[in-house]
């Protein structure tokens, strides 16, 4: 029993050492305001931040924007990992395909992706699937590294004994090669789904009309850095979210792993 409940007393302690480090920061943040006797345009009191945030949730926008961001994000996330799934399962079979795509892969990304958010938003417009094109492309590259690894980590005696037991390649995918790759696979999935984030504020900030982005480029215009603050807490908001959901899908697939600590 009481071997049971140290590990909800090591996660409670966790709960409350985060609390007090961002009371912490929230604190100094005031005093730094405060004291340095800064403008509101240069660094806005956690108080203005506050009330921006109340001002946009009573206007509709802040909301309007976070919804087209979010959408965003999540067709990035479903087309980029979607695709880099399969082209990861396919170069973890082969090996000639690796060859062909590697020099592909590896340029894709030498170039920074501020680089060619530009170009993107030029040949697709400034309308939403040049964003979600941008996500698709910062998420592809972490999931297909995080599958190529996953398959071929699986253990060659597997794969025999699966043979042994006259198995079908739909049920060596199925039975086999998934639930092995499942915890690498998540653990790329986790940093694509935070990777997205950034994928969608970059498109909108080269341009858009609507989005998270876009209010940033408005709080910068104005000078209401009130305006920016709230915008990318609400992104940081976006990006713990996806992690959270990430984490527990991971802790949900992968209970069949709980025997190691018996």
């Amino acid at each position: 029993m009481a071997h049971s409940s140290l590990p909800r007393r090591v996660n409670s302690a966790r709960s409350w050492l985060g609390l007090a480090s961002a009371l912490a920061g929230l604190l100094l943040w005031w005093l730094v305001a405060r004291l340095g006797n800064l403008p509101a345009f240069i660094l806005p009191s956690p108080g203005d931040v506050w009330r921006r945030l109340l001002s946009s949730l009573l206007d509709g926008s802040l909301l309007l924007d976070t919804g087209v961001t979010l959408l965003e994000v999540l067709l990035g996330l479903l087309f980029g990992v979607g695709l880099a799934t399969i082209l990861g399962y396919l170069v973890a079979k082969s090996h000639a395909l690796e060859r062909v795509l590697s020099p592909y892969l590896v340029a894709s990304q030498a170039v920074p992706l501020v680089a060619i958010a530009p170009l993107l938003v030029i040949w697709f417009g400034p309308g939403m699937f040049s964003k979600v094109l941008i996500c698709a492309l910062i998420v592809f590259f972490p999931v297909l590294v995080n599958t190529v690894v996953g398959v071929r980590a699986v253990p060659s005696p597997l794969y025999d004994l699966m043979r042994s037991l006259h198995a079908t390649q739909s049920q060596v995918l199925v039975k086999l090669e998934i639930p092995a790759a499942l915890p690498i696979f998540l653990g790329g999935l986790r940093i694509g789904a935070t990777l997205s984030v950034i994928g969608a504020v970059v498109g909108e900030l080269v341009g858009s009309d609507r989005g998270l982005g876009f209010l940033i480029n408005v709080g910068r215009g104005q000078y209401d850095t009130a305006l920016v603050f709230v915008a990318v807490f609400v992104l940081i908001a976006l990006a713990l979210c996806l992690y959270g959901i990430v984490a527990w899908m991971e802790t949900r697939a992968l209970k069949w792993q709980d025997w190691r600590s018996l």
